[in-house]
């Protein structure tokens, strides 16, 4: 192929070259054009993650401690923001999650998270690590309980589009002396996202 594209372009050239010797005794190699390869177009590849966002989650969530051998559903929306770096991509998400984690005097009624995100940049995915804040009502033993406690865990962003974002996280969720009720309550979350980029 590369032989073929080489003939081509000499006979080309001579084509070019011949009307300039006709008629005129001096060479007239200045006037002749030159052909000129273009150079190859590199297009950029990678998201970018720079921007609002806004979506839904639903996952399944199983406890310990206090939530001991509960296990359900859970859903619910989050909205952030997050800063593209270049090779690191920094944000902050609020996320409201309702749950169905419920058994006898228990019931995880739903968790208030504002996560801090920070991940590797891989062009069309984002790994990354979550630590955060996480507001919980709870009911045990028919007494209802309010408290804060932490959140952290991992995930993974996948730019489906330049507006859609597909995503999993796996976090851990621990609260110590639940309210004072004199019980440590925690639970793992894993959950699929779907989210809009404005």
């Amino acid at each position: 192929m590369q032989k073929i594209k080489l003939v081509l372009t000499s006979v080309s050239t001579l084509a070019l070259a011949v009307p300039a010797f006709a008629g005129s005794p001096e060479p007239a190699m200045m006037d002749a054009p030159v052909a000129v390869a273009a150079a190859p177009v590199v297009a950029a590849s990678g998201a970018d993650w720079t921007g609002f966002y806004g979506g839904v989650t639903a996952g399944y969530g199983y406890g310990a401690d206090a939530a001991d051998d509960v296990d359900d559903v859970t859903y619910g929306l989050f909205g952030g923001y997050t800063k593209d770096l270049g090779d690191w991509v920094l944000g902050g998400e609020l996320e409201y999650t309702q749950t169905d984690l419920e058994e006898g005097e228990f019931a995880l009624e739903d968790m208030t998270r504002l996560k801090l995100r920070a991940g590797y940049d891989l062009g069309d995915v984002v790994l990354y690590g979550i630590v955060g804040a996480n507001y919980a009502n709870a009911t045990i033993d028919g007494t209802d309980y309010s408290d804060t406690g932490v959140s952290y865990g991992v995930g993974a962003d996948y730019s489906l589009t330049d507006a859609l974002v597909a995503g999993f996280e796996v976090l851990q969720n621990d609260f110590d002396e639940f309210d004072d009720s004199g019980a440590d309550l925690s639970a793992t979350t894993v959950a699929a996202k779907i989210a809009y980029r404005f």
